[in-house]
């Protein structure tokens, strides 16, 4: 009976984990909630706006745990696909890749204080009073 408790912990202790590290994008002010499909056309430069907001994407940098989730799980691409794909649009003179900054702590404080801005963070790090628009 002892190890049906242990068992069970271990079996669903990936979930936990997963659930605790969910991708949450945040944003300044008064940007609504949106869905991936936005924000997907949003971090390859195809919108500008979420809503009737102008929203300026941020990023982490190539090889960052954060990026790599993010592509993986909402952008639904390899890092190479994504850098590929903004070499190409920067080429032909259809804008930048999304600015990026080094770490949570720089994203958070930025979105927290740039109108327009959006982010995405893990939950744990979700500011309190931060404006969630989206969670994965």
């Amino acid at each position: 009976m002892r190890r049906l408790p242990l068992f069970l912990l271990i079996a669903f202790l990936p979930v936990l984990v997963l659930a605790e590290d969910a991708l949450v994008f945040i944003a300044h002010g008064g940007l609504p909630k949106t869905e991936q499909l936005a924000l997907q056309r949003l971090y390859t430069g195809r919108v500008v706006s979420i809503g009737e907001q102008v929203a300026t994407p941020i990023n982490y940098p190539v090889g960052n745990p954060l990026r790599e989730r993010f592509l993986t799980v909402v952008m639904g691409q390899s890092e190479e696909q994504y850098t590929g794909y903004w070499l190409v649009r920067r080429y032909v003179g259809k804008g930048a890749p999304p600015q990026v900054l080094p770490d949570v702590d720089a994203v958070v404080a930025h979105v927290m204080s740039t109108p327009g801005a959006v982010g995405y963070v893990p939950s744990s790090k979700v500011p309190p009073g931060g404006n969630v628009i989206f969670k994965r």
